[in-house]
């Protein structure tokens, strides 16, 4: 009787599981064929070497975080507000976070990781110009808006500062209100004056 052959997105997602815990020198075949109890022989079934293997590792964290990320959230709908702040929910969660945080740190070592890596956020930023594109027609003041939104999203846990009598989830409720709000509102100025040239 013919024994079953381990699926090759298991051995992706072994792999995945592995950047994130320890970056891209935890990602061995030995190691992963441990993990998933089975021998290494039925890796080369499906992967030429361990490079190949980094390879889909990273085109599966790609498309988890950017296609199919903008595909769920535009299936779920919502105004522009809700979308961007599900996109990072979904693009940060609790899977994907160690492993974009595992790109991050091999990206300052390796130029072509660097080199996905910018594509990917590319491509985020510009997921959000489109979603923030509505409340604001200046380039400047949508990009600045845009830049906030994404580094808030990536870098917010990596904060420790504490805000006075506000809890972090007011303030991140308070950035979502300016970054969504009116151009003419985002700059603290009285809609009103700036309507009656006051």
């Amino acid at each position: 009787m013919a024994v079953a052959r381990t699926p090759r997105h298991h051995w992706i997602g072994a792999g995945l599981e592995a950047l994130a815990a320890g970056g891209p020198d935890a990602v061995q075949i030995e190691s992963l064929a441990r993990a998933l109890g089975v021998t290494k022989g039925g890796f080369y079934g499906y992967f030429a070497d361990r490079r190949a293997l980094l390879t889909e590792v990273l085109d599966t964290w790609e498309t988890r975080s950017t296609a199919d990320v903008v595909a769920q959230v535009e299936d779920e709908g919502g105004d522009a507000a809700t979308r961007a702040l599900r996109a990072a929910e979904l693009t940060f969660s609790a899977e994907l976070r160690p492993v974009d945080l595992a790109v991050r740190e091999w990206a300052r070592r390796d130029a072509d990781v660097a080199g996905r890596l910018r594509r990917v956020d590319n491509a985020r930023m510009s997921y959000l110009r489109a979603l923030l594109g509505p409340v604001s027609a200046d380039e400047e003041d949508l990009e600045a808006r845009c830049f906030v939104a994404f580094s808030v999203a990536v870098a917010d846990h990596l904060v420790a500062a504490d805000h006075g009598t506000l809890a972090r989830a007011d303030v991140r409720a308070a950035i979502r209100r300016r970054l969504f709000a009116p151009a003419a509102d985002a700059s603290g100025a009285d809609p009103a004056s700036v309507r009656s040239g006051r």
